[in-house]
C-alpha cells in the first residue's frame, strides 16, 4: 500500500530530511519543479514539437505562433517557489514563459525567494496583484497553477479566486492545457473540499506521495489526472507508521486469496448469512454468493420457515438451514464451525430481526453488520455500540452513517471556511473509535478504519472509477465478500480492505451494464489476472 499524506505530514517529512542534512530545501524545490516539467512533457509530448517552429494558429489565424507559450502563476509561498523552477526549466527548453508573482517578493520564504531571483536572471518578472495574468496578452498553450497548493489554510477569495475562474475559462473555452502543482489552489489537501473558488485542471503533479485531498470529495472534479513524482524523500515503513498514516488500498497479495493445493473446504471456514422473510431473500443470496466466490469453504443461508422454498429454488452450492427465531439461531450457533456471519441484508426491521442481531453479537464471533442491521438501531445507536466488539465490521453508506453518527456527519457536511477541513477520514476514524470495531464507510472514496486509528482508503476515482457499482445489491455483495474473507481467517481490517478492492475490480472487469449478480461471477477473472 502507498501512503496518503496530510499537508502537515508532508511538511514533517520534508523538515526531517532537511534537518538531517541529506537534502536542502532548494534541492527539493528543484526536484519538484523538474518533476512538474517531466509530467507535462509526458502528458503532452506534442507541446515540445513546437519548440523552434513557426506556425499559424487555426483558432487565432491573426496570430503567428512561435514556440509554446506558458504562464506559471506563482504564489507567495513555497508552491510559488516550485512554480519559478518550472518557469525557468521551460524557458531553458525554448518555451515562451511568463511567471507572474501574486504577493510581495520581499516576503517570500528563503528558498522561494532564491528561485524568484533565479527566474529574474533569465525571464521577465511581473506581478499578479492586478486581476489579470500579469503581462500576458495572447492565449497561452499551458497555464500552471503554483499559487497556493497544499499550503492553503483559508478560504480563497478576491484576486486569486478571480484569476482561478479565468483559468477555468481558458481551459474550457479555449482548450488551454492546465496543470496544478501539488493540488489545485482552493482545494483543501487534507479533505478534498473546496476552500472557496478552485480551478478544474487537466493534470495535477504531486510529490513523494498523493495527498488525501487527491482522493476525497471533489477529487474527480478538480483534477482529471494525478501524477506523483519522486523527489528523493525517505519512505515510511508500513508496519511502523500504519497507525499514523492513511494507506491507499491496492491489489491484494495473490497469496492472501489463493488456496493451498493440499487444502480442503474445512480449511477455509464456514460463513453464515442470515436472510429475511419470503420476498426479501435476494440480498442475503447476493451476499452468500459473494462469500462463496471469495473462497469461503462453505456458505450457509439461515432462513425463516416461510422463505425456505424461495431460497432453495435459487441456490445450489450454497447450503441453507431454517431458523424460527433468535432462540433457534443461538442453538444452531453453538456449532463453532460457523466462524463468520453476515447480518443485515434484507433482514427486516422488526423486533425479531433485532433479536437476531443481538444474538449474533453476543457470540463474539467475526461478523459483518450491514443495511437493516444498522438501521435497526437508528433511534438508539449507543445500544448498538455497547454490543459491538473488535471482531465486527460495520459497512454504512452515507445515510446509514448519518443515522448512527449524526454529530460526525454534521461536521463532515459543514461548508469549510478554512483548512485543514474535517474529512471523511476524520469522521470514519472517530466512528471506529466510538463503535469499537472496524468501520467501512462506503462511497467513491471508501474509508476503512479500526478503533486503534489504523486507516485505509480505497479510491474508485480516475482510472479506477466504477460508476456501475451504483446499482441495487452491490453493497450486499460487498458484505458477503468481507464475510467470506473473515471466514478464511483474515482480520476485520484485512478482510474489509481486500474485499473493497476486489469489489471495485470486478466492476471494472465487467464494465457498463453491470448488475449486482455479475460481481461474484467476475471474481475468477480478477483472481486469474492477479495470479492467485
Amino acid at each position: 500500500m502507498a501512503e496518503l499524506l496530510t499537508a502537515a505530514q508532508m511538511r514533517a517529512i520534508e523538515t526531517d530530511a532537511i534537518s538531517s542534512g541529506s537534502v536542502s530545501g532548494l534541492d527539493l524545490m528543484e526536484r519538484a519543479g523538474s518533476g512538474v516539467v517531466e509530467a507535462i512533457l509526458e502528458t503532452w509530448p506534442e507541446l515540445e514539437e513546437q519548440v523552434g517552429t513557426t506556425r499559424i494558429s487555426d483558432e487565432f489565424p491573426q496570430r503567428a505562433d512561435g514556440p509554446p507559450r506558458a504562464v506559471v502563476l506563482c504564489g507567495p509561498g513555497n508552491n510559488g517557489g516550485d512554480g519559478f523552477v518550472v518557469a525557468r526549466l521551460l524557458h531553458a527548453r525554448g518555451w515562451d514563459v511568463r511567471a507572474p508573482l501574486y504577493g510581495d517578493p520581499d516576503k517570500l520564504p528563503p528558498d522561494a525567494r532564491a528561485n524568484y531571483e533565479r527566474w529574474g536572471a533569465v525571464g521577465e518578472q511581473s506581478d499578479l496583484n492586478e486581476r489579470s495574468f500579469g503581462t500576458v496578452q495572447t492565449r497561452p498553450d499551458l497555464v500552471v497553477d503554483a499559487l497556493f497548493g497544499t499550503g492553503l489554510t483559508r478560504e480563497l477569495e478576491g484576486d486569486p479566486a478571480f484569476l482561478l475562474s479565468n483559468l477555468e475559462v481558458l481551459r474550457d473555452e479555449f482548450a488551454v492545457k492546465t496543470v496544478a502543482v501539488d493540488i489545485p489552489s482552493g482545494v483543501c489537501s487534507d479533505s478534498g473540499k473546496a476552500l472557496g473558488a478552485f480551478p478544474e485542471v487537466d493534470l495535477t503533479v504531486s510529490f513523494h506521495s498523493e495527498k488525501l485531498g487527491h482522493n476525497l470529495e471533489l477529487a474527480d472534479t478538480h483534477s482529471a489526472k494525478v501524477v506523483v513524482k519522486d523527489i528523493g524523500l525517505p519512505r515510511a515503513e508500513r508496519i511502523q507508521q500504519r497507525s499514523g498514516h492513511v494507506w491507499k488500498v491496492d491489489a491484494p497479495d495473490p497469496k492472501a486469496i489463493s488456496k493451498a493445493r493440499d487444502g480442503q473446504k474445512y480449511n477455509h471456514g464456514h460463513a453464515m448469512i442470515l436472510s429475511g422473510p419470503a420476498g426479501r431473500t435476494g440480498a442475503a443470496r447476493l451476499a452468500a454468493r459473494g462469500a462463496l466466490r471469495i473462497g469461503a469453504g462453505l456458505v450457509t443461508i439461515a432462513v425463516p420457515p416461510n422463505a425456505a422454498a424461495e431460497v432453495a429454488a435459487q441456490t445450489t452450492a450454497i447450503m441453507q438451514t431454517t431458523i424460527s427465531g433468535a432462540g433457534a439461531l443461538g442453538e444452531l450457533l453453538w456449532d463453532t464451525r460457523y466462524n463468520a456471519l453476515c447480518v443485515g441484508p434484507g433482514l427486516g426491521l422488526d423486533d425479531n430481526a433485532r433479536e437476531l442481531v443481538e444474538t449474533v453479537l453476543g457470540l463474539q464471533r467475526p461478523v459483518v453488520l450491514d443495511a437493516d442491521a444498522l438501521t435497526l438501531f437508528r433511534m438508539d445507536p449507543a445500544e448498538l455500540f455497547a454490543q459491538l466488539h473488535e471482531k465486527c465490521v460495520i459497512t454504512p453508506h452515507g445515510g446509514e452513517f448519518a443515522r448512527l453518527f449524526p454529530d460526525l456527519a454534521q461536521k463532515l457536511e459543514a461548508t469549510p471556511t478554512g483548512g485543514p477541513a474535517y474529512s471523511k477520514v476524520d469522521a470514519t476514524r472517530a466512528a471506529a473509535k466510538r463503535a469499537g470495531c472496524t468501520v467501512l464507510f462506503k462511497g467513491a472514496s471508501t474509508i476503512i478504519a479500526a478503533p486503534d486509528g489504523q486507516c485505509a482508503l480505497h479510491s474508485a476515482r480516475h482510472d479506477r472509477a466504477a460508476p456501475w457499482l451504483a446499482t441495487a445489491g452491490s453493497g450486499d455483495v460487498l458484505a458477503g465478500l468481507i464475510t467470506g474473507l473473515l471466514a478464511r481467517g483474515n482480520t476485520p481490517t484485512e478482510a474489509a480492505e481486500m474485499a473493497t478492492w476486489l469489489h471495485a475490480q470486478a466492476a471494472l472487469e465487467f464494465g457498463p451494464g453491470l448488475i449486482a449478480e455479475d460481481l461474484p461471477e467476475m471474481l475468477p477473472t480478477v483472481f486469474r489476472k492477479l495470479g492467485a
